[in-house]
């Protein structure tokens, strides 16, 4: 483990809070384990979802500007979430283009909204780091664990498609050349970019349903062992939504990283799963 930290603000977000906390716990290992240490914004708050979003702009505009006054000074900030990511990023552009209204939510909350603030992804660390280490400016991967033997299907969903406007120029196969890194093998499917219904789930799981199932049997059909997903949604979708007699598991993608980064509190993020990965980890002899 590196001896000096990089610091990151982190807003973790809802959803990573609670219903994927296991996401949140093994991405702060990960990063630890990387040398990275995050930071959580202060009574950080909702960044308003898709219901505020789709209901009320102005509100969904101040929820997200609110967090973006909490970054106190010139570090960046970290988000897990692609939907918080779209939102918060989303917000910081519109008033960074808008002075007005950038001052107005000053004002409203009495503090500075940093125009300079650079919002990322876990993701775009995760290449930074990649192309850090082609070029020799820093070291490879301490890895504890070969993934060697496991067969990866790793689905991106549609949530990691932001608008063009916030589009980061990132590989269209980050995820596949960091789980094959890993020594895994990575599958060639047709469900990678499907959607799992997101947010309908909650409002009509009559659609997602289909949806989920239609990923899953895909990832089956290819001989998958499991899934890796870098969006909290898509893997609670992905588990809560499929009623085929056979699933597999779903992980989170900072779940295996720490895993392969050599971590061991890997207990609390797996029992929280509904398909335990455990039986299909400890086969592959990834855990005792």
């Amino acid at each position: 483990m590196p001896e000096t930290k990089i610091d990151f603000y982190y807003f973790p977000g809802c959803s990573m809070a609670t219903t994927a906390r296991e996401c949140n716990q093994s991405l702060v290992r990960a990063c630890d384990l990387l040398g990275l240490r995050l930071i959580e914004l202060r009574d950080w708050n909702c960044c308003g979802t898709s219901s505020a979003h789709s209901l009320d702009p102005d509100l969904a505009l101040g929820l997200a500007a609110r967090n973006l006054t909490l970054v106190e000074d010139d570090k960046p900030l970290l988000i897990m979430c692609p939907s918080c990511f779209r939102n918060l990023a989303g917000a910081h552009q519109k008033l960074t283009q808008d002075p007005m209204l950038a001052r107005s939510q000053e004002r409203k909350w009495g503090r500075p909204i940093r125009p300079d603030l650079k919002i990322i992804t876990f993701l775009e660390i995760l290449h930074f780091l990649e192309r850090l280490r082609r070029l020799g400016a820093a070291p490879e991967m301490d890895l504890q664990r070969s993934l060697a033997g496991l067969r990866v299907a790793a689905y991106y969903g549609c949530m990691g498609m932001f608008p063009p406007a916030l589009r980061r120029v990132l590989p269209p196969d980050l995820l596949e050349r960091q789980i094959k890194t890993f020594g895994a093998e990575v599958l060639l499917w047709r469900g990678r970019n499907r959607c799992c219904g997101t947010f309908l789930t909650a409002t009509n799981p009559e659609v997602s349903t289909p949806l989920v199932n239609g990923i899953m049997q895909s990832a089956l059909d290819v001989g998958a062992d499991c899934l890796v997903t870098a969006c909290a949604m898509c893997q609670l979708n992905l588990e809560i939504r499929c009623t085929l007699d056979r699933m597999i598991p779903t992980l989170h993608f900072s779940e295996l990283i720490a895993l392969v980064l050599g971590a061991q509190d890997y207990e609390g993020w797996f029992n929280r799963h509904l398909v335990d990965p455990r039986p299909l980890l400890k086969e592959k002899a990834l855990i005792a």
